[in-house]
């Protein structure tokens, strides 16, 4: 049985970033420069935004954070989004979702120039992807794909079941796996929680990607031996015998299952660490593209 390692990968991928960077960026050419918007106090949000300014200091991009409290209004939102559409300086930025309910995401995404859309969630980015034309592709479907290629995964003519069909993970990534490209040319099943037999299906799967946000819902009896497991769900579960009361796991029941399958990935450890390289990856796409 293989990890598939999203910490040791994601630290091998970095640092090819960073030799780009000091390679390229003398002291006349300003470095990679991501921003972030983060709307209100989510916990979890301002985790994820730490730990993607973290990754920026360590490949040597700049990094701006614009943080606004939970009453910014959609109308503000909108404006810092038109003020870094247009400032030359700023290669790509994010807004960190989830918003406020009283901000509508899709008018925010709408928002965003497709140029500087490093999330890859802008309708012109998804439908490029759907299509086959360079864009920017959303990060977690890109960290999934960079793990297959990287650890050579092989998907080709394979059964794949994707579990959750969010604009996010599961239908980008969904259509990444059937695209006629390595990793990919698979045979893709969008399962939810409207699908009939879904204990069968995924036990016929060559490859599951598990995106559901349900903790451990994938059991040892959905999975066929030598299965390769993608999991794609963080959820904390009370644990008292911790320090924190509670501890991280995945959508898969990982103890039970490992032992079944040929590779798997960790939570955490596993994709988390590639969406935020597969983000820092578009943020120098983006960087290279006003750069001559």
């Amino acid at each position: 049985m293989l990890i598939l390692d999203g910490n040791k990968l994601s630290t091998i991928i970095r640092k090819e970033i960073s030799d780009k960077v000091r390679t390229f960026c003398k002291t006349d050419i300003r470095p990679p420069h991501l921003a972030a918007v983060l709307i209100g106090e989510n916990p979890a949000s301002q985790a994820y935004v730490r730990n993607k300014i973290k990754a920026c200091e360590e490949v040597g991009f700049a990094s701006t954070l614009i943080k606004k409290p939970e009453s910014t209004t959609e109308e503000e939102v909108i404006k810092i989004i038109n003020k870094l559409n247009l400032d030359k300086e700023i290669d790509g930025f994010i807004v960190q979702l989830p918003l406020p309910r009283h901000i509508d995401e899709m008018k925010v995404n709408l928002a965003i120039n497709p140029e500087k859309d490093v999330d890859g969630f802008h309708p012109n980015n998804f439908g490029r992807m759907a299509l086959g034309i360079p864009a920017f592709h959303p990060a977690t479907p890109s960290g999934i794909m960079m793990l297959l290629d990287r650890y050579k995964i092989n998907t080709d003519g394979k059964n794949c079941v994707v579990l959750g069909r969010s604009n996010i993970v599961g239908t980008p990534i969904s259509i990444l796996m059937s695209k006629k490209t390595t990793p990919g040319n698979a045979t893709v099943t969008i399962a939810h929680s409207r699908t009939s037999n879904l204990k069968e299906i995924c036990a016929n799967a060559d490859i599951i990607i598990a995106a559901l946000g349900i903790p451990n819902f994938v059991k040892s009896d959905m999975v066929k031996n030598n299965a390769v497991i993608i999991d794609v769900g963080i959820n904390k579960i009370d644990d008292h015998d911790s320090s924190k009361k509670y501890r991280l796991v995945g959508d898969v029941d990982f103890e039970n299952v490992k032992h079944k399958v040929s590779a798997i990935t960790p939570v955490p450890g596993g994709v988390g660490p590639m969406t935020i390289t597969a983000l820092l990856d578009n943020t120098w796409k983006a960087y290279s593209k006003t750069i001559k």
